[in-house]
């Protein structure tokens, strides 16, 4: 029996080692543009002005995403990597945790609010995807991170001791500091709309110790 020896071609993979790289460098120029866009249209910009944006057209965001979805999904997990590092550094900087929850909050705040329209857009739920208002996939793992941070901090506050239900707190805790920071971003500018720095006092007074300590 003939044995059949497979000749590999080192030119052609070298081709397709370029290819990919290529490829990689092109999705990822591609989420940048994207990015820009977002932050000056705002989250409902469609892939045509996506695309418009970018000067490229819109069957190249489909080739690489898919859909306004998958885009969403490349975006999210961009952005939301930044949170993560930004914020689990700040908690993890401080000492005493009373600090370091100030501190998460205070970052969490700072990078929502350099890009609203771009925290919605990674942030939302498409109608019909049947998702939990905490979604998934990247937005999820880092609630669950930050969740697990906050978690591991609460047994130096005085009020865990002997509390039934504190390991919920962490996600509740969370998702008021969520909730409030998303209606702070919605509000107009006036006079009545506390500062960043007011806002991130308050909500860490309330999750230490409660609203009536004021």
């Amino acid at each position: 029996m003939n044995k059949i020896t497979e000749v590999f071609d080192p030119a052609a993979d070298g081709r397709a080692s370029r290819w990919e790289a290529h490829r990689t460098a092109r999705h990822e120029e591609l989420l940048k543009l994207a990015r820009k866009a977002v932050h000056q249209l705002g989250p409902q910009v469609s892939i045509q002005e996506i695309a418009n944006h970018a000067k490229t057209s819109k069957p190249v965001y489909y080739r690489y995403f898919g859909d306004k979805e998958g885009l969403r999904q490349a975006l999210g997990a961009m952005v939301i990597n930044d949170f993560r590092q930004r914020v689990i550094a700040a908690g993890l900087a401080k000492q005493d945790e009373a600090s370091a929850l100030h501190a998460m909050v205070t970052a969490y705040l700072e990078l929502a609010a350099n890009s609203p329209n771009l925290y919605f857009f990674v942030t939302a739920v498409p109608r019909d995807s049947g998702a939990t208002d905490d979604a998934s996939g990247a937005l999820n793992d880092f609630f669950e991170e930050i969740s697990s941070l906050i978690a591991q901090r609460l047994t130096g506050l005085p009020a865990a001791a002997g509390a039934t239900a504190i390991s919920l707190w962490p996600r509740a805790a969370l998702g008021m500091v969520r909730a409030a920071g998303e209606q702070w971003l919605r509000q107009p500018e006036s006079g009545g709309k506390p500062s960043l720095a007011a806002l991130a006092d308050e909500l860490s007074r309330w999750l230490v110790h409660g609203i009536a300590a004021r």
